[in-house]
């Protein structure tokens, strides 16, 4: 497609975090209900109008307008996140309050230009009205840049002036608008929603719980634009310094090739399997989501030529299309980007990318490959036959393994030698790795010059003549190098996300530029340098476009959702939804746990991942937190913000908003609904994972030190009993194993696979993990307990808003050597009085000041210590395997009598 008359421009097929919005729904709503397939015409057209923009101008002055605008932004930020500031001499750098605006002026700027206002707004010009928004709105947040200084001296002092209140409402009205053009209407109308809220404070819709004074306007608008809270806040920089490198890192991979090149790799190594479409489509995918913030592009971009390969060996339209559904909205929880969720998890919760990503994987693994397994059921029951000449899944797995294995030994060698380089000659160090990998570049482009490019195949041609690894493995290695680039750095270098994919981003840009000419000298074909050097400049400048137009959408997005968290910090909202929830739940942790997840499925619903993950993780995620210490269950920050950002993204699966659901149906023609139904089905085991990582935190690997041997092999025993409990869950889920299931033979996998995943819900209901100790015994608990070790209490006091006696639960880790070390180091402030262990307000700062900060220590009623626990030896949870594992035994054997073809 083309932009203008004459500018190449790539409209967004690369992986950005944008949704589809109404138009969407609305399309697949014509369809009726057998649905009808696009055209790869009309797929085409609904990715740009979500993605990037459905806007085609006809004046090529105007095109070219716009194409400048999204390659200055690129630049833009290439220009602020180089880590090195040599500019600094000459030019000032740019803080975060600085560069936050300019971010968001180019973001509103080009949302007016290239999203059309509505369905039949025209296309192929830009309305006199747009370009008067586009005006009004990008100078609104420009003005917060080139006035920042005035800014910090009054508005954010606490004193706004009439001028500053009437821009910063203007700059709320059209970023709100912008929303609605760029994301569909469900976050222009929740940040409504929420602006009214914080301004009426009361009415007959608020609910009593949550009613406020109401703020004025002046306050409001001082909160929400002219502060640094509100839209230009955290999700904002997250954004501006995180997010848009990936993207565009993301863009300029797919624009050299990398995604046809693993959709390919994918197909090669699993399309000759049983149902092997689906399974290429799941690994496809996963690969994709690797880079990727949008389930809807990683639906149609693999969808396209997955879903029709997966109709012709046997899957239904609505079966292919759940497949990529699940498999793509999965993506979402793959790090290292996770929708851009990641980024925001460092900034919410206060812990390294690294540590973000460390709890993350187990999980978005072991997802995956129940979701292989789920295809290859669903093959096994259909006995679907295999394009091509069949293989061996076992081999398969074991081929895959053994490269696992020796690419984590290669990374790890490498990791010594860059020690040893670095101990001899530590001035030598950076040049000499630098050569190298220039060197591996020029190499593996080398070997891929021996090979005929990639194509892009057609899956609806008659004859698929599927490709082997041998023959696709080696063209596109280099494209791994900037994801080992990226890894190193944050991995092994423990640099910023920024600065990581910076010098990964940096790189690609190298990559882009060089890989066609340099081929063409490998092949003998300098005649062409000329024209390759010119098409690689060409893919380097559609990169650089494509990416900051993918950006248009997330940066108005999380702009928009810090109206959500600004409105948290102002209004009792926050606190008091976990009085709410306990309300309906009648006490029942369980049951509390399920209504956060509705509620948050609710929240995300029509919401793109970067939004939808603050809008939840805002409103819900201190609510896991409070109500599981008030049942007495420690939930880490980290799972509490992964359980609801998890049901957050089921909303892209479920009726009736399901717009990846419905991105799919677009794609096989099927009907939308039940394509969402059935993906929800498909998806269950990421429904299940949330509630056993809050039971039992080590499945994300809380608590596991990655730092030492012992650590190591617990996280890969954990990882290899919760796959293998994954598998039979899915199996449970799916009623098949080694033939089709009975119920009790379902009820017993489900049974085997809870036990294999939270075997301490059995051992506590044999011996309780605590024995008590008088409150008045604590300080002696306190000092007889080994360095380490974490004990238990229970607060019990009035609440400050409500002066009701409410209940906490609280862990303390015993650090020190003496007593008193160790008693200082938990904050609390004793008086024995009576019988009674008093507590005074908490030392400032310290994790039990932020635990019990909603107590009222000054009211008649005290606030004292209730119950003491300390950790007791028992049996170890493991014991519970070995039932479990004689229940599987029963199963295999009743199933092996009526098994009638081969498990794998």
């Amino acid at each position: 497609m083309t932009l203008g008359s004459g500018l190449l421009f790539d409209w967004g097929w690369t992986a950005t975090p944008d949704h589809w919005g109404t138009r969407m729904v609305n399309d697949n709503e014509q369809q009726g209900a057998g649905g009808r397939q696009f055209s790869d015409e009309e797929l085409q057209d609904l990715v740009a109008s979500s993605d990037s923009g459905a806007r085609d101008p006809d004046n090529r002055g105007i095109a070219l307008l716009i194409a400048g605008l999204a390659l200055a932004w690129s630049l833009f930020q290439l220009w602020i996140a180089q880590p090195q500031l040599w500019f600094a001499e000459y030019i000032p750098a740019l803080n975060s309050s600085q560069t936050r605006p300019i971010h968001l002026t180019f973001a509103i700027v080009l949302a007016f230009l290239a999203y059309p206002a509505f369905k039949s707004s025209p296309r192929h010009r830009i309305p006199l009205f747009d370009w008067v928004l586009a005006a009004i709105g990008g100078g609104a947040a420009f003005y917060v840049f080139l006035f920042s200084d005035t800014l910090a001296l009054t508005a954010r002092s606490g004193l706004p002036t009439q001028t500053q209140v009437i821009i910063g409402a203007i700059g709320l009205l059209v970023l709100l608008e912008a929303s609605r053009r760029a994301l569909g209407p469900a976050l222009t109308i929740v940040g409504s929603v929420f602006l009214l809220y914080a301004y009426m404070g009361t009415g007959w819709l608020i609910p009593e719980l949550i009613e406020h004074e109401g703020l004025s306007f002046t306050a409001l608008i001082n909160a929400q634009w002219l502060d640094t809270a509100g839209v230009f806040g955290i999700p904002l920089g997250v954004s501006t310094a995180f997010v848009f490198l990936f993207v565009l890192f993301g863009s300029l991979l797919d624009k050299a090739g990398a995604g046809n090149y693993f959709i390919k790799l994918a197909f090669a190594g699993l399309g000759h399997l049983r149902g092997g479409p689906a399974k290429a489509a799941v690994v496809g995918s996963a690969m994709t989501g690797l880079i990727s913030g949008s389930s809807i592009a990683n639906v149609v971009t693999t969808g396209t030529f997955t879903i029709p390969l997966m109709k012709r060996v046997g899957f239904t339209n609505e079966q292919a299309g759940s497949v990529e559904v699940a498999s793509s909205v999965n993506g979402q929880i793959m790090p290292p980007v996770m929708g851009a969720a990641a980024f925001l998890m460092v900034e919410f919760i206060g812990i390294s990318y690294v540590e973000v990503i460390k709890h993350a994987f187990i999980p978005a693994v072991i997802s995956y490959i129940a979701l292989v397994y789920i295809v290859h059921l669903e093959a096994l029951k259909k006995d679907m036959p295999a394009l091509g000449e069949a293989k061996s899944f076992i081999g398969m797995l074991l081929k895959f393994f053994i490269g696992f294995a020796v690419a984590g030994v290669a990374f790890t060698a490498l990791i010594y030698g860059v020690g040893a380089l670095r101990a001899v000659a530590p001035a030598l160090a950076s040049p000499v790795m630098m050569a190298v990998l220039l060197g591996v570049y020029a190499l593996l482009v080398w070997v891929a010059a021996r090979r005929p490019d990639l194509e892009v195949d057609d899956p609806n041609d008659p004859e698929i003549k599927l490709p082997t690894v041998k023959e696709v493995y080696a063209t596109g290695l280099h494209y791994i190098l900037p994801i080992v680039v990226l890894v190193w750095f944050l991995m092994v270098e423990r640099q910023s996300p920024a600065k990581s994919a910076f010098y990964a981003t940096s790189l690609m840009l190298l990559i882009i530029v060089t890989q066609r000419p340099m081929k063409a000298i490998f092949r003998g074909q300098g005649a062409q340098l000329i024209a390759e050097l010119k098409g690689g400049f060409t893919d380097l400048l559609d990169g650089l476009i494509a990416g900051a137009r993918n950006m248009i959408g997330i940066g108005v997005a999380t702009a928009a959702a810090g109206i959500i968290v600004a409105t948290v910090t102002k209004t009792p909202i926050g606190t008091e939804l976990a009085g709410l929830v306990e309300q309906l739940s009648g006490g029942i942790l369980f049951v509390m746990l399920v209504l956060i997840g509705l509620f948050s499925l609710i929240l995300g619903m029509g919401l793109p991942t970067t939004a939808n993950y603050i809008v939840v993780s805002s409103l819900m995620a201190s609510v896991v937190v409070s109500l599981g210490a008030q049942e007495g269950l420690i939930v880490p920050l980290i799972a509490a913000h992964l359980f609801v950002f998890y049901f957050g993204i089921m909303a892209d699966v479920t009726p009736p908003v399901g717009l990846a659901s419905f991105a799919a149906a677009a794609v096989s023609g099927g009907d939308p609904i039940r394509t969402g139904f059935t993906a929800f089905f498909y998806s269950l085991r990421t429904v299940a994972l949330p509630f056993l990582f809050i039971f039992n935190p080590t499945l994300i690997l809380y608590g596991v030190d990655l730092g030492t041997t012992a650590g190591i092999l617990q996280a890969i025993s954990v990882f290899v009993i919760a796959t293998f409990a994954m598998l039979l869950f899915a199996a449970a889920t799916q009623g098949y194993f080694l033939a089709r299931s009975r119920i009790y033979e379902s009820a017993a996998l489900l049974l085997v696979a809870f036990t294999l995943f939270v075997p301490n819900v059995f051992l506590d209901m044999v011996q309780s993990p605590f024995r008590e100790v008088p409150p008045m015994q604590f300080e002696e608990a306190l000092a007889d307990a080994p360095e380490g070790a974490r004990l238990r209490i229970e607060v019990s006091g009035p609440d400050f808003d409500t002066g009701e006696i409410t209940d906490l639960t609280l862990p303390i880790d015993v650090v020190g050597a003496t007593a008193a070390e160790r008693l200082d180091a938990t904050g609390l402030l004793l008086f024995p009085d009576g019988e009674v262990m008093r507590l005074d307000e908490p030392m400032f700062g310290t994790e039990a000041a932020e635990a019990l900060a909603d107590f009222d220590f000054y009211a008649d009623e005290p606030v004292a210590l209730a119950t003491v626990q300390m950790p007791r030896d028992r049996l170890p949870e493991q014991i519970f395997y070995i039932p479990a594992l004689l229940l599987l035994g029963l199963v295999i054997l009743l199933q092996r009598r009526r098994q009638t073809k081969p498990a794998f």
